[in-house]
């Protein structure tokens, strides 16, 4: 089965990562890239500076780059994935549903919206099924689903696996790769030799999507998951892989080894971009570190190590790549799952 796919904002930074994991993969065939008017009517080479690791594959080199509104994307397009800014997304998305199309976005517009599902594949599936309670509220035939924030995604796959043991409270610190700002979204003169401890909106982002995406689904409404989080987000001179530092609150007993077998038992998804286990455990005290363990999986797997004791629960390291798993990656998985699930 070929799924016949689109890229909203095909230019930018997570724009390229999506054209690198869309190639030869065996479900999506990529057929329409948009952005913005200045480089619309331009081959792709022609209107993207590449800055992603792999050369651009010669076929979409020559794609011609339309404009991103729904008359300018082929009909036949059965799944868009965008990677809009969320100021440009909040306005354009909704022309696309209006218009039929089906949306696996990492844009942040709507990650909160009571009816849009936030989902992470191996975490909460079961969540797609707010498509009808978005398509019955908001009359369009169209369907959205979001991926959440990349510092979000990194530390939730862990925290699900320590829910069995009924989580009370999160405290996160989070250390974030320069490339989760975009190319210009952090300078040189002030990211080298420095750290920034401050990156804005990221705090709230944690503390609230880590609970809509380990809630409660009856069918009808999302209930947000009861536990506390408080987040504190930090910039530092990585250029990918989010490293967190996380503690982790239960209600019942839990010690390390209890925690390390939780997250290594968790299942992973039988979906193409999903790895063959979610979690890998590190036993040494310095792992996960950015440079050697982003790449783990692909891109696409957590990593995790330093546990230890705390007093009312466990401490720990936790780590992933933020433009593979953290948002290209995550949108790609999430529409393997829309395709699984029968939704395109």
């Amino acid at each position: 089965m070929s799924v016949r796919v689109g890229i909203l904002g095909a230019t930018g930074a997570v724009g390229q990562r999506f054209i690198q994991l869309l190639e030869d993969h065996p479900t999506f065939e990529l057929a329409a890239l948009t952005a913005s008017e200045s480089s619309a009517g331009k081959s792709y080479k022609e209107a993207a500076k590449w800055r992603v690791n792999t050369p651009i594959p010669d076929d979409v080199a020559e794609m011609t780059v339309s404009a991103t509104t729904p008359a300018d994307v082929p009909d036949d397009v059965d799944l868009l994935f965008s990677s809009l800014p969320s100021g440009v997304a909040a306005d354009v998305e909704p022309d696309f549903l209006e218009a039929g199309y089906v949306v696996s976005s990492n844009s942040s517009n709507d990650r909160m919206a009571p009816d849009v599902p936030l989902t992470i594949p191996e975490i909460n599936p079961g969540h797609l099924d707010l498509i009808e309670v978005q398509r019955e509220q908001r009359g369009w035939d169209g369907a959205l689903v979001k991926n959440p924030n990349c510092s979000t995604i990194t530390m939730v796959p862990t925290l699900a696996a320590l829910d069995q043991f009924d989580l009370e409270a999160v405290q996160v610190s989070t250390l974030q790769a320069v490339s989760g700002a975009g190319y210009s979204g952090v300078t040189s003169m002030e990211i080298i030799d420095n750290a920034i401890p401050h990156i804005n909106g990221e705090d709230d982002k944690m503390e609230t999507e880590s609970r809509k995406l380990l809630g409660a689904f009856d069918g009808a409404e999302l209930e947000l998951h009861g536990m506390d989080v408080a987040a504190s987000c930090n910039r530092i001179p990585t250029l990918d892989g989010h490293l967190e530092n996380v503690f982790a609150e239960t209600r019942e007993d839990i010690s390390p080894e209890d925690a390390a077998a939780a997250m290594r038992e968790y299942p992973s998804a039988d979906l193409h971009s999903s790895p063959e286990q979610l979690i890998h455990v590190f036993e040494d005290f310095d792992r996960p570190q950015p440079r050697l363990d982003r790449e783990r999986g692909d891109g696409m797997q957590i990593s995790a190590g330093g546990l230890q004791e705390t007093t009312n629960g466990v401490k720990y390291n936790c780590l992933a790549h933020n433009t593979i798993r953290g948002a290209a990656g995550a949108s790609v998985l999430n529409g393997e799952l829309l395709v699984e699930e029968g939704w395109v």
